[in-house]
């Protein structure tokens, strides 16, 4: 089984400190509990991350970006990532009610 290396970038460490400190302002312990279950499922990706799909995004960009998802009903959240040779980026970590990178609002059905 082929291990990738993980590496969570500074623009996924802004939105997830931005995530927890919503988060800690409405419920502390809930917060503490979806950054502990996020890091789980950011890390699972050291094994097969292809097996997540391809995001909207990857439309938008020139290489592929794909996506797995943390969280349930109003708190779920995209996880935004590249998968390069023995290595995944992470790129963002955004609510899933937000427009997808590179769409606006005018480009919405």
């Amino acid at each position: 089984m082929k291990y990738y290396q993980v590496i969570i970038l500074p623009s996924a460490e802004r939105d997830i400190g931005g995530a927890y400190e919503w988060l800690a302002e409405q419920e502390a312990e809930a917060a503490i509990r979806w950054y502990n279950r996020l890091l789980e499922v950011i890390f699972s990706l050291d094994t097969f991350p292809e097996r997540c799909p391809l995001a909207p995004e990857s439309e938008f960009f020139n290489s592929e970006i794909r996506e797995i998802f943390h969280g349930r009903r109003q708190h779920k959240y995209r996880i935004l990532f590249t998968v390069s040779e023995s290595k995944v980026h992470v790129l963002h970590v955004r609510h899933g009610a937000r427009l997808a990178l590179g769409e606006t609002e005018s480009s919405e059905g």
